[in-house]
């Protein structure tokens, strides 16, 4: 399998930025999509953004044009710059890795095989 560490969670002002990481381990090569979720208090875990393979972006719109997902393949980690940071972006936040999308949405937590244990982002307004 492929196990996950996410890092660089925090707590910042609006306006404010983060960086996350994942670091990934196992059998990497397997994989053909990465992406972050995110899951506040009492709502639905959120696809945020992700990434193929071949290098391929998606976005929810919320994010669009403020957060960017990149990948260090060398490092086997997965990057998501967060600037402009609002008070609703607050949550957990998950990375996670597909074998394959079984449906063809990047942005859907089942299609992802292995996930993270979390990192916290808070915003304060």
């Amino acid at each position: 399998g492929v196990q996950m560490v996410e890092s660089g969670g925090g707590s910042v002002e609006t306006g404010g930025t983060l960086r996350l990481a994942c670091r990934a381990s196992g059998y990497t090569s397997t994989i053909t999509y990465w992406a972050w979720f995110r899951q506040a208090p009492g709502k639905v875990r959120e696809g945020v953004a992700a990434i193929s393979k071949r290098g391929e972006t998606d976005y929810t719109t919320s994010v669009t044009g403020r957060f960017t997902i990149s990948r260090d393949n060398a490092e086997n980690t997965l990057f998501l710059q967060m600037n402009s940071l609002k008070p609703e972006d607050t949550a957990m936040y998950y990375c996670a890795s597909a074998l394959f999308l079984r449906r063809g949405f990047p942005l859907d937590s089942d299609e992802y095989d292995y996930w993270g244990h979390g990192t916290q982002v808070t915003v304060s307004s």
